[in-house]
This record gives structure tokens, C-alpha cells and sequence, in this order.
């Protein structure tokens, strides 16, 4: 009797050192284990280790039940956060800062990009008299949807020529089939969006890119350094309501960073659903090659990337230029610092 229980507590101290691994306090329960989760644009690149969190378990392994609810873009997502149809979003850090100037208190929690991944191109027709942003006044420009990230990108390299957001029209096009088919049709002039879409325009001959922040060199030459891309972020009072279902979400996050971080570009297509792939895996495979770089691998928002965030929308969001933003209350680090550990 005694070895059986001695066998019983080893055990338990085994399983509650791996939870400890993770962030996860022995004992402690979810506020809230069914809970609803906005994207806009899934199957984006951008939007990777949700769905890679997702296919291997990992929401599950934490005791969670994640509804995931599909938007069009960003903004949409972000929308339903503040509606209360969606309990916490993986969405644009810009987000974040934006909606704090507006007297929302949303933040982010761990950061699942840290370059942005978006790729500005023009249609071929349109490049052989282009020489820089300015030429963009007047076009055309295709992006995920009004008011998301691939929208402000395009708005900021117009900015550093000298252009105003309204010296373009931006049609949304969506993340997948949709964007391609605007392209290809020639409904648009140019089109920022992401990867897949952007690398199968690529190889099919349709665009010439003009700007990548697919690297650290891209984003580099765009930004002048990092600039973080996708996060999960919340409302702060459902974060100061649930604290232990949010430190079970980045605990799920934070292990697939660290999955990413070694997987295979071979190895990602494997584990995606076969309707990603714009119905050719190579193109997917070379996709992910090319976006390798844009995953984090902290998790954590180093300050110099909040300010790189803050001076590009800053740029030309003249609803900012007035607002005073705490870049330090955009990002709560406490909870991927205990699911590293730290």
C-alpha cells in the first residue's frame, strides 16, 4: 500500500512539474473553458500558429474548448472583441494601440509574429512605370479588409513618399482565392496582402513585389527594425476576469512558437488542413520557407518594436497624433513570461 502511494505522489509531482513548464499552477481551474476566438484570415501565413496550435492539440492539452470564428480581416475581428461576440482575438498588435487611443483598454499577451509578413505588389501591367510609393496615388489597391493590418502598410509606405491614406482606393479582397482572382481578373492596380496568396501571384507571373517584410531585412529596410505583426490580445477586463484561462491560451501559443521554431517547412504543410494550399502543397511549402522568419520566438514584444508600431501608424493616423498612448499598457508580458518559465 505504502509503494503505491509513493508511486501515486511521484506521479503527481511529475505531472505537476510538466504543468509547471508551462505556466499552468497546480489545482487551479479555468474561469472559462469554452472560449470564442476571432481571425480575420485563418489561412494566412500570418495567422500560422493558430491553426497550428490548433491541429496539434495544444488548446486541448491546456482545457480549453476554442470556437474559432473566421473574419474577412482584421478588422472585423477586432470589431467582434468589442461587440462581446469573440472572448479574446489573434489580430494586428496595431490593434492594440489604436483602440487605446480611442479609450479602449485592449492588450496584447504574446506575440506570435514579430515581423509583419505582408508583401505590397503591382499588378505587371502597372510595373514597368513604377519608380516608387508615390506612384501608388490614384491606384487601385487591394488589401485583406479596410481597416486591418495589410491596410495600414500600404497606407505607410504611401505615407514616406509624401502621399495621404486618401490618395488611394482600398478594396477588400479577403486572404485566399478571392484576392488571387481580383488579380488576375485585373480589378486592381496593386494588392498588399499576405502569403500564400502572395507567393502563388509570384510564381505564377501576375506581380511584381515592391515591398517584403517577410525578413528581418525586408522590415528592416521598411521600418528601420522589428515590427511586430500578429498577437492574441483582449479586453483587460476579461483578462482581469479570467487570468487563468488567459495564462492557459498563451501557455498553448507559447509551446507552438517553440514547435515552429523547429518544425520543417515539410513538416508545417503536414500538419495543415490540404485546403491551405491554394490546390498546390509545393507553393505552400515555398510559402512557408520564404515566412520562416516571421514567427516569434519569444513570444514577448521588445520595446523598440512597440515604438516601431506607434511611429508608422503615427504616420498617417492623424486620429493619433493628438492621443496620448502608454505603449507599456499595449502588452501584459506576465503571462508568456510564466509559460517560459521566467
Amino acid at each position: 500500500m505504502k509503494i503505491v502511494k509513493l508511486v501515486v505522489g511521484m506521479l503527481a509531482l511529475a505531472l505537476s512539474v510538466a504543468g509547471a513548464a508551462y505556466g499552468q499552477v497546480p489545482g487551479q481551474s479555468l474561469e472559462k473553458k469554452q472560449v470564442t476566438l476571432g481571425v480575420g484570415g485563418k489561412t494566412a501565413l500570418y495567422y500560422l500558429p493558430l491553426t497550428i496550435c490548433e491541429r496539434l492539440g495544444y488548446f486541448k492539452e491546456q482545457g480549453l474548448d476554442v470556437t474559432i470564428n473566421d473574419f474577412r480581416g482584421g478588422a472585423q475581428s477586432l470589431q467582434a472583441l468589442v461587440g462581446g461576440s469573440v472572448d479574446v482575438v489573434t489580430g494586428a498588435y496595431e490593434h492594440t494601440i489604436r483602440m487605446q487611443a480611442k479609450g479602449q483598454d485592449i492588450r496584447a499577451l504574446i506575440e506570435l509574429g514579430r515581423f509583419p509578413g505582408i508583401v505590397v505588389a503591382l499588378r505587371k501591367e502597372k510595373a514597368a512605370s513604377y519608380k516608387s510609393a508615390a506612384d501608388l496615388k490614384g491606384m487601385k489597391i487591394g488589401v485583406t479588409a479596410p481597416g486591418s493590418s495589410t491596410n495600414f502598410f500600404v497606407m505607410y509606405l504611401m505615407s514616406k513618399a509624401g502621399l495621404k491614406p486618401a490618395d488611394a482606393s482600398y478594396i477588400g479582397v479577403g486572404i485566399g482565392p478571392s484576392a488571387v482572382a481580383a488579380i488576375k481578373k485585373g480589378e486592381l492596380d496593386a494588392l498588399s496582402n499576405l502569403d500564400p496568396v502572395m507567393t502563388k501571384l509570384e510564381q505564377d507571373g501576375d506581380i511584381k513585389i515592391i515591398a517584403d517584410s517577410r525578413s528581418e531585412e525586408g522590415t528592416r529596410a521598411i521600418f528601420g527594425g522589428s515590427n511586430p505583426a500578429a498577437v492574441l490580445y483582449a479586453r483587460q477586463d476579461f483578462i482581469d476576469k479570467n487570468p487563468n484561462t488567459m495564462q492557459a491560451l498563451v501557455n498553448a501559443f507559447h509551446k507552438t512558437l517553440q514547435w515552429l521554431e523547429k518544425a520543417t517547412p515539410e513538416q508545417i504543410a503536414a500538419t495543415v488542413p490540404e485546403e491551405y494550399f491554394l490546390g498546390d502543397k509545393a507553393l505552400y511549402v515555398a510559402a512557408v520557407k520564404a515566412n520562416k522568419p516571421v514567427y516569434s520566438l519569444t513570444g514577448v514584444i521588445p520595446a523598440a518594436g512597440m515604438k516601431s508600431a506607434s511611429d508608422m501608424l503615427l504616420a498617417f493616423d492623424d486620429e493619433l497624433k493628438n492621443a496620448k498612448v502608454d505603449l507599456a499598457k499595449t502588452f501584459d508580458g506576465r503571462f508568456v513570461k510564466k509559460a517560459a518559465g521566467l
